[in-house]
């Protein structure tokens, strides 16, 4: 059995961050995931893509976001359960808890922090005839790596930012780049909807709106897709196309957290905001995109501060009637359980009568 100070539930941003916040205070983590790699949705979905809300980086990819955070924590020496989901929560008599994952590995904590994010989660797929046919034959759901596209004829179907930014992205990549919308409208960002326009006039996105992929073709691997436009009109255009990749977002679902006897409302795990992130089982909390609570905004950096503050609670927990005095890192530094140390350098002060 493995046993630690606080398990954490999902590796992603959220999680990992944990590790770090949970380190400043002396506190062992452990983290369980169902991928088989560290990074949750960013390493799995968008890792090439670009994140522009992280603080202190103008602009970020994905995958590098995951990288600095694995070097921050490394100092506290995380244990890592990956490519497995934690399937049941056992709560003992001292108040701590058992957690069984699907493959039947124990972990054994005093607190249990879900960071799961969205949850486990599928793409919404469009109802085209045969389309599970062209999987991984020129049809993809998500993009990992650009460069597999590179001098591809691509045609990709959405309307929001994830459409909007791959369009932009892989103008520069694929040798054709289509993107179809059903609307006229797009509910991406202005920036990305004015850019991808302009690309359109440049001639570097081939632009359909008001119409969608209604049929794919092609023999061993997707050689074509016919657009149907709303307009009866315009009548439908065959798009050679060498990849297909519908954009239309993700669907959520807790999974076995869901039976946990948490209170859920709208598939999301309902929290104190006021406090500390706590559900309605003491000890186990919840933080980033997997919570809801008055005000909540789903993004990288509420996580990390909800992360942080959980931490706080979690020392009470585990060290009850134990005070501890919060030091900021410029001052107490940071020092890991591997013996390594960081701190600002001491500068020496001459007095000016010596």
């Amino acid at each position: 059995m493995i046993k630690t100070d606080i398990l954490i539930i999902g590796a992603g941003p959220t999680g990992l961050f944990t590790v770090f916040e949970a380190g400043l205070l002396k506190l062992k983590t452990h983290l369980i995931d169902a991928l088989p790699q560290p990074g949750g949705q960013c390493s799995e979905i968008y890792p090439k893509k670009p994140i522009y809300d992280i603080p202190a980086f103008p602009e970020i990819l994905a995958g590098d976001l995951v990288k600095n955070l694995m070097q921050q924590i490394q100092p506290f020496e995380p244990g890592f359960t990956l490519g497995e989901r934690a399937e049941t929560l056992d709560t003992l008599e001292d108040g701590s808890f058992i957690v069984t994952t699907n493959k039947g590995t124990k972990h054994h904590a005093p607190v249990v922090v879900i960071a799961g994010g969205l949850g486990s989660f599928e793409p919404r797929k469009p109802l085209i005839p045969n389309i599970q046919n062209f999987e991984d034959k020129g049809v993809a759901y998500i993009i990992k790596d650009p460069e597999v596209y590179r001098d591809k004829k691509v045609v990709i179907s959405g309307g929001g930012d994830s459409a909007l930014d791959w369009a932009i992205f892989l103008s520069d990549v694929a040798a054709e780049v289509s993107l179809v919308h059903r609307r006229n409208e797009f509910r991406g960002a202005l920036d990305s909807v004015e850019k991808a326009a302009a690309l359109a006039k440049e001639g570097k996105i081939k632009l359909f709106t008001e119409a969608e992929v209604v049929k794919i073709f092609g023999d061993e691997q997707l050689e074509a897709v016919v657009v149907k436009h709303n307009d009866a009109a315009k009548g439908e255009t065959y798009v050679d196309a060498d990849n297909f990749i519908p954009l239309f977002g993700l669907s959520p679902k807790l999974g076995p957290i869901g039976d946990w006897g948490l209170e859920i409302e709208k598939n999301a795990i309902k929290v104190d905001n006021s406090y500390d992130y706590q559900t309605n089982i003491p000890g186990v909390y919840a933080i980033g995109d997997v919570n809801t609570y008055p005000g909540k905004l789903k993004l990288i950096l509420s996580g990390f501060h909800e992360a942080a503050v959980m931490c706080q609670s979690a020392y009470q927990k585990i060290n009850p009637g134990k005070r501890y005095v919060m030091k900021y890192t410029t001052v107490g530094g940071v020092e890991g359980f591997d013996g390594t140390k960081k701190e600002a350098k001491k500068e020496v002060v001459q007095s000016i009568l010596a």
